[in-house]
């Protein structure tokens, strides 16, 4: 994959002949400094946006070519994201939170029972109905990750799940990012952590706009 950012002269490579493939059931880190394109890297993989030349391909499916309301589908049923702002609504409980994607059309069904098998299994029942602003950060995680999962995604793109995460509760988040390759998922995290990079099965590093 390529993919440059601005126009003529202000025009800025950020990715440069990018290859990456992820098995079902694996778990692999993008390592690399902030701004280094790892964000970009995973815009592209959850067809938020297009690349400038390459071929992407999830759970069997061509992203490219695709028109946005089929990529919208695609997202919707195949791909689940955790962001390291969490991105909870506000107005919304943390369960509500987590329905929020099976209530979309197009979404597959049985979306309510799963929301709830999540957060008990995520040991947020306790605080389900709780608004984001009385959670605390790991607590947000979690109904972040449950809303990843709720609609049963083939791939898992983590953005620095890690980084608003105090130690224990970032171990917690690596934990449940690893139930979810037993659970035959494949997961891409990105991190600018070492430490975090370790624990998954691979890691490659972002340098020079290219995967090493």
């Amino acid at each position: 994959m390529t993919k440059s950012v601005g126009t003529g002269r202000a025009a800025h490579r950020v990715l440069a002949g990018v290859d990456i493939e992820v098995e079902a059931g694996e778990l692999v880190a993008v390592l690399g400094r902030s701004g280094s394109g790892k964000s970009t890297l995973l815009h592209l993989l959850g067809a938020l946006d297009r690349p400038d030349g390459g071929e992407i391909t999830v759970g069997g499916e061509r992203l490219t070519g695709r028109s946005e309301r089929s990529l919208a589908r695609i997202r919707l049923r195949r791909i689940g994201f955790v962001f390291q702002s969490f991105q909870l609504v506000a107005e919304c409980s943390g369960e509500e939170n987590v329905l929020l994607p099976t209530r979309l059309p197009g979404a597959p069904r049985g979306g309510a029972a799963r929301a709830r098998e999540l957060i008990v299994k995520l040991g947020v029942d306790p605080v389900a109905e709780r608004s984001p602003h009385e959670l605390s950060g790991g607590e947000q995680q979690r109904f972040a990750i449950a809303r990843a999962l709720v609609n049963d995604p083939v791939l898992v793109l983590a953005d620095e799940p890690t980084g608003n995460l105090d130690t224990t509760a970032a171990g917690d988040v690596l934990r449940l990012l690893r139930d979810m390759t037993e659970r035959g998922r494949a997961v891409v995290m990105v991190t600018h952590e070492p430490e975090i990079a370790a624990a998954a099965d691979r890691v490659l590093e972002m340098a020079d706009c290219r995967l090493g």
